[in-house]
């Protein structure tokens, strides 16, 4: 690891919080003007999931900074006039087409890996480059199939051939339909000042370095590191180039690395009452989560249901700058059911029924139906402040 210099700055762990925060996009007013676009070149990354109980991790992101933003105007503004690609991020990610320079390591990286088995079929990839070439964006089912008819990987020719393309660079994700990526060539998705791979494997790193640690406000070595998943490594070695300064955090107990500019004033402003996903980079990491709230969260969707404590999907509540609780929802009709509600106290009541109302709104239904609270005396004064 890294030696750390001597610390430009000795934070409280509310400092730190509210600097997470605001950097995030949580704390002072959301910058409306420039949108969703905004908020993807701010956090650098939206990831993607499969999952979706309200709406997909990607339209709750940006909901959860914007509030109710247009769900088509979500999705437009990430897949029309190439701002965004997807690619490997800190998982699958819709990213600022900025980026795309910063990605050349990873590019690079993936032509030189084995391909986990996955045999191709001679001339399968010419074939798949030369029929968007000719034909435009496609899917996988439309380049000549996603599968063959075995398990899930076990995926045909023509997908194993553009996913290959995928990660070689050669091919970018243009939007999904239907859940299904949709795949063009970079050559036409990228805008040509942007369309190199003209950095060098330090420089790609130092970038990625800064940016997270612009779009985490302060974090530890695996805090920034994570972000774009990058290696402990990789951190050391351009850190100090990178512009991060070293800080310490009261209670953290491990070095952390903060952007000067997030130093320089003190976070103020309006925080945001909402649900938030799972997969929002406020809270994907769980070591980091609890160590800046003091909450304890897991993403129960792969747990067995009899397992489950806090339920399939459940959200964290954030409100005044605190995780006041979770909810688990799901969807009946014109009905938003909130199949169970764990609350921080009965001063959580408010600010959660507040956040499932304009969530409510926001996909369309015009009624919230509670069904268990974890805490079953305050489930009465849930349903009134819902009322």
């Amino acid at each position: 690891m890294t030696t750390v210099p001597r610390p430009a700055a000795e934070l409280s762990a509310d400092d730190a919080r509210r600097i997470a925060l605001r950097a995030q996009g949580f704390l002072g007013a959301p910058d409306r003007r420039a949108g969703v676009r905004g908020v993807l070149r701010g956090l650098g990354q939206v990831q993607l999931d499969t999952i979706s109980v309200l709406a997909r991790s990607h339209e709750l992101i940006p909901y959860a900074r914007l509030g109710a933003v247009g769900r088509t105007t979500v999705e437009d503004a990430y897949w029309t006039g190439s701002h965004a690609f997807e690619y490997w991020s800190h998982a699958a990610c819709v990213l600022p087409v900025e980026e795309w320079p910063h990605f050349a390591f990873r590019r690079r990286a993936y032509r030189d890996r084995p391909h986990w088995g996955h045999e191709l079929s001679a001339g399968a990839y010419d074939k798949v480059i030369d029929q968007l070439r000719a034909e435009g964006p496609r899917t996988a089912t439309e380049l000549g199939g996603a599968k063959n008819k075995g398990e899930w990987w076990d995926w045909s020719d023509a997908k194993i051939a553009v996913e290959r393309a995928l990660m070689y660079g050669e091919v970018v994700v243009v939007e999904r339909r239907g859940w299904k990526r949709v795949y063009d060539l970079a050559e036409r998705a990228i805008p040509q000042t942007l369309l190199h791979d003209d950095l060098d494997d330090t420089e790609c790193v130092r970038r990625l370095v800064r940016q997270a640690g612009e779009a985490l406000g302060v974090g530890t070595r695996a805090d920034i590191a994570d972000y774009h998943r990058l290696k402990g490594e990789q951190f050391d070695a351009v850190v100090e180039a990178a512009g991060l300064v070293p800080v310490t955090v009261a209670g953290w107990g491990k070095p952390a690395w903060a952007d000067p500019a997030a130093l320089a004033s003190e976070p103020r402003g309006r925080h945001r009452t909402t649900l938030l996903s799972p997969f929002d980079s406020l809270i994907w990491e769980r070591a980091r989560t609890e160590r800046i709230f003091g909450f304890t969260h897991r993403l129960e969707a792969y747990v067995p249901k009899q397992k489950r404590i806090h339920g399939y999907f459940a959200m964290p509540v954030l409100a005044g700058g605190r995780l006041v609780g979770r909810v688990d929802p799901a969807r009946d009709g014109g009905t938003l059911v909130a199949r169970q509600v764990t609350l921080d106290g009965p001063k959580a009541v408010p600010a959660v029924a507040r956040a499932l109302r304009e969530a409510a709104e926001w996909v369309g239904c015009d009624a919230v139906r509670v069904e268990r609270v974890d805490a079953p005396g305050l489930a009465k004064d849930l349903v009134a402040a819902l009322g």
